[in-house]
């Protein structure tokens, strides 16, 4: 029997990070992962999907190579560009490992089970631990009148194994995962059927303005999804064929479900121990990421329905920092940026301007276009946006989005700024690279403090 300060159930982003930063804090750790090192987000999900969304954006800007003075073409390699993901993923997974390994983290292989309020088995052993980080995930949400084959993939399934031959490809949904694949695999060379209930992301958080210039930018590759309800998939030798409500059907090489992620708490031993789900199967938390039992926490996808890394990684920093003082910090969804990789990226943090008026601000919008930056002129990327959200009378930060190329990465310029008073004051004063596409995070928040009176709150301390 080994005793650990803390035992981290799941090796994805969120229990990778909490186990690293707890060693870093000075505690005994063990992992354990019954699949591969990593989880979802580096062998299936965010990692390998990034690797092909640059081969994606390299093929479209292509397309004005000419101009540029650049002659020739890109033809896309899709069994290429699966095996060049394969290793980027054993590259970053041998990293962790090593990592892991240096550290002294004690590290178990095999299907963890809660057999007590502090022990888990796993194979053979019996891990005894003050504290419990469950991290274990989600999985595909596969809809009950569907059924997965050797041409009905999840997106788990793309990577996992190399698709089925054929161009022509049916994907299923409207989300996040519809709307990033639907524009990386038409790159690397498919033709693309889209069905979905709605438009793309119709259901996220992000703004109309944003979703719109989603829309256009998704047209301009032919990517649009039909209104189609789709009641059945039936795989043939060498096809699928896809039946709809009414009464259609079409005939594919093979077909994404992108239909969405449920938390993943199978066998895990938590209802013998007394950690409660709620309705939807997410483990039950407080603000401070713990469970019915408060030594034991569950983070990311399994306890967070934002289900993206961001929130897992944010999770983990929480929920180490409440087991070194217990009830010290809580979760700060707001904080954390979501990004959408596609035609075109979007970023956003904070709140919408519904929440803040839900929370009883006076929302005031400060906005700075791509298409006069000088860096985004040069880099023929000068669609998009930048777009705060203030209130009217503090000058507060209540939410930021940026639209555009590398807005995943330009968010940050908002990290931690959500919620502070002097937010528009620190962006006025900051010294920007020229010419940068950061740059438009000044001009945003001058043309709002101009437009609402505020030039006292960023230009005065």
């Amino acid at each position: 029997m080994s005793e650990f300060d803390l035992a981290v159930i799941g090796s994805g982003p969120g229990g990778y990070r909490a186990a690293v930063l707890a060693t870093l804090r000075g505690l005994k750790v063990a992992i354990v992962e019954k699949a591969q090192w990593g989880g979802c987000c580096l062998n299936r999900g965010c990692v390998p999907k990034k690797d092909w969304h640059h081969s994606a954006k390299l093929i479209a800007a292509s397309r004005d190579f000419a101009q540029r003075g650049i002659s020739g073409t890109l033809t896309p390699d899709f069994a290429a560009a699966w095996q060049h993901q394969k290793r980027i993923v054993a590259t970053v997974r041998d990293s962790y490992v090593d990592y892991m390994k240096r550290l002294g983290i004690a590290a178990f292989e095999g299907h963890a089970r809660l057999s007590g309020p502090h022990s888990i088995t796993v194979g053979g052993h019996t891990l005894n631990a003050r504290n419990i980080i469950i991290a274990t995930g989600s999985s595909p949400f596969v809809p009950p009148e569907f059924a997965t084959s050797e041409r009905i993939l999840t997106s788990d399934d793309l990577f996992d194994r190399q698709p089925p031959p054929g161009r022509r490809i049916a994907i299923i949904g409207g989300g996040v995962i519809a709307t990033e694949f639907a524009f990386i695999l038409a790159m690397l060379g498919h033709d693309i059927e889209w069905f979905a209930s709605g438009k793309p992301l119709a259901r996220s958080r992000f703004s109309g303005p944003a979703l719109k210039l989603l829309e256009q930018t998704l047209a301009r590759f032919d990517l649009k999804p039909q209104a189609k309800r789709a009641i059945a998939l039936h795989t043939r030798p060498d096809h699928v064929e896809l039946e709809f409500s009414d009464g259609a059907r079409t005939e594919v090489d093979w077909t994404l479900l992108a239909t969405g992620r449920k938390p993943h708490t199978i066998d895990l031993g938590l209802e013998a121990v007394g950690v409660n789900l709620d309705r939807n199967g997410f483990i039950q938390t407080n603000a401070h990421l713990e469970t019915s039992l408060p030594h034991i926490y569950a983070i990311g996808d399994v306890a967070n329905p934002g289900m993206t890394a961001n929130y897992a990684l944010a999770d983990a920093s929480l929920a180490v920092e409440n087991i070194i003082s217990p009830r010290s910090v809580e979760r700060e969804n707001a904080a954390v940026p979501e990004v959408i990789y596609s035609a075109i990226e979007l970023a956003r943090i904070g709140s919408t301007e519904d929440e803040a008026e839900d929370a009883e601000f006076e929302p005031a919008l400060g906005f700075a276009a791509f298409e006069t930056n000088p860096r985004a002129l040069g880099q023929d990327g000068h669609d998009g946006f930048v777009r705060l959200i203030a209130d009217l009378d503090s000058g507060r930060l209540l939410g930021g989005e940026i639209v555009g190329d590398e807005a995943g990465e330009l968010i940050h310029g908002l990290a931690r700024k959500v919620g502070k008073d002097k937010a528009l004051f620190e962006l006025a004063h900051t010294f920007y690279n020229h010419p940068a596409r950061s740059e438009e995070l000044l001009n945003a928040s001058e043309t709002l403090a101009a437009k609402w009176g505020l030039m006292r709150q960023i230009f005065t301390e």
